[in-house]
């Protein structure tokens, strides 16, 4: 079985008092961030999902910047945001822009960019967050920037603003990675840019990593290395799932400080959830995540984001969009064994039908399914509904999924690609190695009209192939502590 780590609280003060008042670290007096947040919890570390050994630090902060990635704002044909990570050698958020060239001498136009820093405290010890946000930017416009280290700097990355109007453009779609992303996750992310190389967007659907009893900034940090360079490349965007929340048994579960310091860019959502609830229009498509585990857990907080979903969608039909996409973490119709989320459709539901709501893309319940409503003569009624995993953790879906669902996997990792054109969106779901699995084309005349095609010969469903003695959990193919270093190292 997986190892347990425990930090005890006096031991968590011990160093945060270090941290804070010099010692190694003394460089970190001339921080001057607007706050420090703590990434410890009460309950100590939580199970081994890393490859990560015992007393090794692999991801503690350095001079060197880490942790980069782009992020949508809401004008992303005007501007784009970067987030990334030092030590505390760096006490100030710095970047560098420049027009791209097809030489190295695009360095005599650049400009020096300053932004947000934040200090976070871990048990890699104390990083500083840094956050910047380029603006005036030209649509449709190469640019090449690098961000500060402490002495250093990140090579130089670029990126493509988007069009003011719509162009067509590819999107790649991710369920839950959660467990072990640098050992099983790395591959789906890696083929899924082999066939999308020129991809414009790539969207999470929740449950990152699996911290969800105590904090683990190793598993943050081989999510990053899963994702690899392509995150200071390619914008991403993210909704929070509920392993994304800490439980503490001295207090209410609290969204994961490293979600709210490295993601939240766009902060147009409603209060108190403007970390984990936000939209965009990227190149002519709406994209909005919703909070979908603060709504499980609190009905309030469900009727808030509804009310919101409804003004913003109301809002936005005046841009006519040419797709809207939402994404949340718990299914609004689950495909798993013994999950139901009847909040949701009471709440969410009736406004994603009331508007022309394209896809709605969704996670946690380690399956693959795919449901959508249509007439015999193909024409949709309501949003596709799509549920997906890329992780190596994997549920087994009910009876009642196994028949309403058009589509259906158990034993799966997948990744999705997304094409749109102005009146076609073609989808494509395929397996970690490469196969397609899943697909079908919506197109949308001029009154908004949709239809669903689906290929004539698409795979036979695949199902759990694990024998049910070797089961960990009877209503689980995989646990993922299978796959936990401590086990693997047992069978050298």
């Amino acid at each position: 079985m997986s190892k347990h780590y425990f930090l005890p609280t006096q031991v968590v003060a011990c160093l945060v008092a270090t941290l804070l008042s010099g010692g190694a670290l003394a460089a970190s007096q001339a921080v001057e961030p607007k706050k420090t947040i703590s990434a410890f919890s009460d309950k100590g570390l939580a199970k081994h999902y890393s490859m990560v050994p015992e007393q090794l630090s692999r991801y503690q902060p350095t001079a060197f910047p880490d942790r980069i990635i782009l992020l949508p704002t809401p004008t992303p044909a005007q501007s784009q945001t970067v987030n990334w990570r030092t030590n505390a050698g760096q006490p100030q958020a710095k970047a560098e822009i420049a027009l791209a060239q097809s030489g190295p001498g695009f360095v005599r136009q650049r400009k020096i960019i300053t932004g947000q820093t934040q200090q976070l405290i871990s048990e890699n010890g104390l990083a500083l967050q840094h956050s910047v946000t380029f603006d005036g930017l030209t649509p449709d416009t190469l640019y090449t920037y690098r961000v500060k280290g402490a002495g250093t700097w990140s090579e130089w990355l670029q990126f493509r603003t988007a069009s003011a109007d719509f162009q067509p453009f590819s999107l790649i779609y991710f369920g839950d990675a959660q467990n072990h992303n640098k050992s099983h996750v790395s591959r789906v992310m890696r083929e899924a840019l082999l066939e999308r190389p020129r991809a414009k967007l790539m969207l999470h659907a929740g449950d990152l990593i699996s911290q969800r009893d105590g904090n683990h900034d190793n598993e943050w940090g081989e999510w990053f290395d899963a994702l690899g360079w392509q995150g200071g490349m390619v914008n991403q965007f993210i909704a929070p799932g509920n392993h994304e929340y800490s439980d503490d048994d001295l207090g209410p579960a609290v969204l994961s400080p490293q979600f709210k310091s490295q993601f939240s860019a766009l902060k147009n959502g409603p209060a108190p959830l403007q970390d984990s609830v936000y939209f965009t229009s990227y190149q002519g498509v709406l994209l909005i995540t919703l909070n979908s585990t603060a709504a499980v857990m609190d009905e309030q907080m469900a009727k808030l984001q509804a009310s919101w979903l409804d003004q913003v969608l109301a809002q936005q039909q005046k841009n006519k969009p040419r797709w809207t996409l939402i994404t949340f973490h718990h299914p609004m119709f689950s495909v798993s064994e013994g999950r139901d989320n009847a909040r949701l459709r009471q709440y969410w539901q009736p406004i994603l039908d009331k508007y022309p709501v394209d896809l709605v893309l969704q996670g946690h319940d380690h399956t693959y399914g795919r449901l959508n409503n249509k007439t015999a003569d193909h024409k949709l009624t309501g949003p596709v509904y799509l549920v997906s995993v890329a992780g190596p953790k994997m549920y087994l879906s009910s009876k009642q999924a196994q028949s309403s669902m058009q589509r259906l996997a158990e034993d799966t990792q997948l990744f999705q690609l997304l094409d749109f054109t102005d009146r076609s969106l073609q989808y494509q779901a395929r397996t970690a190695d490469g196969i397609l699995y899943d697909a079908f084309t919506l197109t949308k005349d001029l009154q908004g009209q949709k239809q669903l095609k689906e290929p004539a010969n698409l795979p036979a469903t695949r199902l759990c192939q694990t024998p049910v003695a070797e089961r960990l959990k009877a209503t689980r193919c995989w646990n993922g502590t299978e796959f936990n270093l401590p086990q693997l190292q047992s069978n050298d």
